[in-house]
């Protein structure tokens, strides 16, 4: 009873905190002529020597900027974490980016639980030394010799590239989650959005992009969180993921009519790109919108490169 009236309570917060987040247009974003988002840390690989997991981190790389986008699980919290064993099989080091973003405080974006319940994070089971690095939050977080800045309003961090500012929901087992959204412009295409889990909802991402931005929103990139059919993490055969983290009551869960619903959504906006995260989203949901988007679709596989090069005309 008690997780249900929070549950209720967090849900008219939460559409309280949407109204009234009103937002303006963002002015001298800039564009970037090239993005290359190269999976470091998701459930599939694509070979054998890389490691996937239920978690995400991205290196987003543009005309000016590199941008490691969360930082993985490291479930085992084994040392070197995956995302280390990883960074080194691609030729990864951390001289190749100079930013890091943090979608949400989750322990499959920023390290394990540990660093959760700390609300700080961490690329293995110590925290290495980043000097010199920028560090964007959604939320207030920490991280030794570094002063990471809480993006919870949009927020522009590079030529091209900005935060679209945090978006609430509330989750049934998990409560509040606030979740930022990369949204990178691509110059003579649009914005490509990166995506960590989409607790926010496709729509309300999408709705916020557009408030923020002139361009059209060219492609979505990243987890959605669509676990229909199956789940990533099991516990005792319970399937976790369809019942935590979608931001439903647990006795209604996500069907593929709600999948297709979104797909409907996202068709009207005629993307040049789409990427489906495996991380929190089942086969047959992937699958769905592979056949939705049979000549934009990208599949998101540590080691396998999304390119975006720009041009004049879509």
């Amino acid at each position: 009873m008690c997780l249900l009236i929070r549950f209720y309570r967090g849900k008219r917060k939460a559409e309280k905190y949407w109204r009234e987040s009103g937002v303006g247009e963002i002015t001298g974003l800039g564009t970037t002529k090239s993005l290359a988002i190269l999976p470091l840390i998701d459930w599939y690989t694509s070979s054998e020597g890389l490691k996937g997991e239920a978690g995400v981190s991205y290196l987003i790389k543009t005309d000016a900027n590199s941008i490691l986008f969360d930082v993985g699980y490291n479930v085992e919290q084994s040392d070197p974490s995956p995302l280390l064993h990883n960074m080194k099989q691609l030729g990864v080091s951390m001289d190749d980016f100079d930013t890091i973003v943090i979608s949400h405080k989750h322990c499959d974006h920023v390290g394990g639980t540990r660093w959760e319940k700390g609300k700080s994070f961490s690329l293995t089971t110590h925290q290495v030394n980043l000097e010199g690095k920028a560090v964007y939050t959604p939320i207030p977080m920490t991280y030794p010799g570094l002063n990471p800045l809480c993006t919870e309003a949009p927020t522009v961090i590079a030529e091209g590239v900005a935060t679209i500012g945090a978006i609430p929901n509330q989750d049934f087992f998990l409560g509040w989650i606030l979740e930022q959204a990369l949204a990178v412009n691509v110059e003579g295409k649009g914005i490509v959005v990166v995506m960590g889990c989409g607790h926010q909802t496709l729509s309300k991402i999408i709705k916020r992009a557009e408030a923020l931005f002139k361009g059209p929103i060219y492609g979505v990139i990243g987890g959605l969180h669509y676990p229909v059919t199956d789940s990533r993490e099991k516990m005792m055969g319970i399937k976790i993921q369809k019942y935590a983290g979608t931001c439903r009551l647990p006795w209604k869960p996500l069907t593929m009519e709600n999948v297709k619903e979104s797909i409907g959504y996202l068709k009207k906006l005629n993307p040049g790109v789409v990427g489906l995260s495996a991380h929190d989203s089942c086969d047959a949901s992937i699958a769905a919108f592979r056949n939705a988007f049979p000549n934009a679709y990208r599949d998101v596989k540590v080691g396998e490169e999304i390119n975006i090069a720009g041009s004049r005309e879509r």
